[in-house]
C-alpha cells in the first residue's frame, strides 16, 4: 500500500491552491481497502503538521448511516449499507459546506462494533487545507451523490476483484461473530450487491487503484 499512499498524497498536494480548500474523494466498494488507505493518507499528510492546525482531515461517509431503529421501521435494516440507508442529502450538504467553511465544523463517525453513528465526534479546523472524504458512493452517478462531482479537486477509486471482495467481506463478518455460512449469506445478500452497484454505476476516477 506504500506506493498507493504516496501516489494519493502527491495527488492531493498537486491540487492545492492558495486560499482554497482541497477536497479529495477516495471511493470504492465495501471492503476495497479505501478506509485504510484514506486514514493512512491523512496520517502521512499530517507528518508535516502545522502547529496551529492539521494539514489534512478525514471525513468518512459511514458516519451518515441512518439509525438502526429508523431502518427497522422502514424495513431497511437488512439492507444497511445500501445507498438508501444513509442520510445522503445531509452528507452531501456537509461536504459542500466544507469547501467554503470559515469556522470549525463537526461531523459524525460510525462505530462499527456498536453499529451506530456517534454525532459530532469529528472536528475539522476551518483552516485545514486538505479534506479526504471516504465512502462507497462518492462517485455514484445518481442524485444526490452526483452533485459532489464538482466539489472534489481529485478522485481516487479503489477496486479489487469481486473474488477478493467476497473473501474480505466474508472474513469481516466472521470477525463480527458470524458463522462461515452466515457470513457468506450476509455478504451475498447485501454487501456484494452494493459492491456491484458501485463498480457498475460510478464515474471514472482520476486515479484507479487495485488493492490486492
Amino acid at each position: 500500500m506504500e506506493d498507493d499512499i504516496r501516489r494519493v498524497c502527491d495527488l492531493a498536494k498537486s491540487k492545492m491552491r492558495e486560499g482554497q480548500r482541497t477536497i479529495i474523494a477516495i471511493s470504492g466498494p465495501p471492503a476495497s481497502g479505501k478506509s485504510t488507505l484514506a486514514e493512512a493518507v491523512v496520517q502521512r499528510l499530517n507528518l508535516s503538521r502545522n502547529p496551529k492546525y492539521p494539514t489534512a482531515a478525514l471525513l468518512p461517509m459511514d458516519g451518515y448511516h441512518l439509525d438502526n431503529g429508523l431502518l427497522e421501521a422502514r424495513g431497511l435494516l437488512a439492507r444497511k449499507g445500501a445507498p438508501e440507508t444513509f442520510n445522503a442529502h445531509g452528507f452531501c450538504d456537509a461536504v459542500k459546506r466544507l469547501a467554503t467553511a470559515t469556522r470549525e465544523t463537526f461531523h459524525p463517525t460510525f462505530d462499527r462494533h456498536r453499529d451506530l453513528a456517534i454525532a459530532n465526534s469529528i472536528a475539522i479546523h476551518w483552516q485545514t487545507p486538505i479534506i479526504v472524504v471516504e465512502g462507497n458512493y462518492l462517485l455514484l452517478k445518481s442524485e444526490p451523490w452526483s452533485s459532489l462531482k464538482d466539489v472534489f479537486a481529485a478522485t481516487v477509486f479503489v477496486s479489487p476483484t469481486m473474488n477478493e471482495l467476497r473473501n474480505r467481506l466474508q472474513q469481516r463478518w466472521i470477525q463480527h461473530g458470524l458463522t462461515l455460512n452466515a457470513a457468506l449469506q450476509r455478504a451475498s445478500m447485501n454487501d456484494l450487491p452494493n459492491a456491484e452497484l458501485v463498480l457498475e454505476n460510478s464515474y471514472d476516477a482520476d486515479v484507479l487503484l487495485n488493492q490486492t
